[in-house]
């Protein structure tokens, strides 16, 4: 069988949800369709939409077709996210928001069941963001239901298993901060064999697996071939990550921006030297290996901060610098690397949009720069997602760690690209990404990065 060129993929954002046409030549989306991937408050608890977003799936398989020739077809989607199916394949509860707080009213009960963060590198977090602790809540909270449940399927295995009817497991997903994944032994957690969920996980597969063909009915609804072959899936933070490892040697580091900023050192850290309270953890490559991590919900928090201020200008931009106007953490607390520390503005007046935006951009920088030191990056980093094109952001980031930065396409997702490699392994990911060149603020930028340390006692 030929090589694929054109890959259409599935990739599923907390925030937003789109279908990428990746051109594997070029390594490039060549078309984007997308929609907001709102969460659903009808039901027993805030859910997934996935009706919703099987129609749009459908509907843009469709319309891309009509357009190109669709060679394959791969998924990737955020983590912390699993379908619970019946015997029929039907969702047996709603696909958990692992915003939702439910989980927290059984959190001393879990916390006797889950593994230690030795094991799997998972530390623990708030909400649902330890799939482990979806599922145990939902096993108790709605007993009935979980009873009848008889496969647990990763976020994009889900998808996969709707395009194909095949059912399987996948390490990326199940490697993310799940308290599902021992990373040393590759197999397991204890508390799965423990408390009898080992029977409900699908066979595991590669990322880059065919699961099959599309399924007869998805074919004759899409107008696709019936041969079109879908691929297994991956994490969106891995898939973001996959193209390098495929391309460079360590040590690097990989930071994947969007809703989540997700940085992962390539040749960092071994479990045994992070710190789970500050969100640092393990996760699992496409490759099955141990890689260290650590995030914070930057989109979410430029959002909150910036809104839809526009970019700054050169003078805003040294005004902020020279004024020290900044951000401290944590805008989200909870999670990154300052959970318990309350967001403050350090700003002796008020600012204009240009100079919100400014601010924020080296807030997300100096906060990206925490996670990377704590998982002992080092060599080039690259920057991957919606902060690519962020030129702020990336002077503050070059600045505050001192090393080369590179950014991908900045009108691109580094998930997309990572995702539709999946489908042509014995292809060369050749990428092209820009050096952040100095800036002729470079003075000014460390300064400000030493004193955003200097007050959170980092310096």
């Amino acid at each position: 069988m030929a090589e694929p060129r054109l890959t259409a993929v599935i990739d599923i954002g907390k925030t937003n949800a789109k279908l990428a046409l990746v051109d594997l030549d070029a390594l490039a989306e060549i078309e984007v369709l997308k929609t907001a991937n709102a969460v659903s408050n009808d039901g027993p608890y805030p859910h997934h939409d996935t009706e919703r977003l099987w129609r749009f799936i459908v509907d843009g398989l469709a319309e891309l077709g009509r357009r190109h020739d669709i060679d394959a077809i791969s998924v990737t989607t955020h983590g912390a996210t699993a379908a619970l199916l019946d015997a029929e394949g039907k969702l047996a509860l709603p696909i958990l928001d692992y915003e939702h707080d439910g989980p927290d009213g059984l959190a001393d009960e879990y916390d006797t069941l889950r593994p230690s963060f030795s094991e799997t590198g998972t530390p623990r977090l708030p909400g649902g963001l330890n799939l482990g602790a979806q599922i145990h809540w939902q096993s108790r909270a709605f007993p009935d239901h979980f009873a009848a449940v008889r496969a647990i399927l990763p976020y994009p295995q889900y998808w996969a298993w709707r395009l194909t009817g095949v059912q399987a497991s996948e390490v990326t997903s199940l490697g993310c901060h799940t308290d599902l994944w021992d990373p040393a032994r590759r197999d397991w957690s204890s508390m799965v064999e423990r408390v009898g969920w080992r029977r409900l996980m699908p066979p595991i597969r590669q990322a880059g697996d065919c699961l099959g063909p599309l399924h007869p009915k998805v074919a004759a609804q899409t107008g696709l071939a019936a041969d079109t072959p879908v691929h297994c899936g991956i994490h969106d933070s891995n898939a973001s990550l996959l193209p390098h490892l495929l391309s460079r040697k360590p040590p690097f580091a990989v930071v994947s921006t969007g809703t989540w900023v997700v940085a992962m050192a390539a040749g960092g850290r071994a479990a045994a030297g992070l710190d789970p309270r500050r969100d640092t953890l393990v996760n699992v490559d496409a490759l099955g290996s141990p890689i260290a991590s650590a995030r914070f919900m930057g989109g979410r928090e430029f959002a909150v901060l910036a809104g839809t201020a526009p970019e700054a200008s050169a003078t805003e931009i040294r005004d902020v610098l020279s004024e020290k106007l900044m951000v401290l953490p944590s805008v989200q607390t909870s999670s990154g690397p300052f959970p318990k520390r309350a967001a403050e503005w350090v700003a002796s007046r008020r600012l204009s949009e240009g100079e919100r935006f400014a601010a924020a951009s080296f807030y997300l920088a100096t906060m990206t720069a925490t996670c990377l030191d704590l998982i002992g990056a080092s060599g080039e980093t690259i920057v991957e997602g919606s902060f690519a094109g962020n030129r702020p952001y990336l002077d503050m980031l070059t600045a505050a760690t001192g090393r080369p930065v590179l950014a991908g396409q900045a009108n691109a997702t580094g998930t997309s690209i990572g995702a539709a490699l999946l489908t042509c392994a014995s292809r060369a990911p050749s990428e092209e990404l820009r050096l952040i060149d100095p800036s002729p603020n470079a003075d000014l930028l460390a300064s400000y990065a030493a004193a955003w340390r200097s007050r959170i006692g980092e310096a």
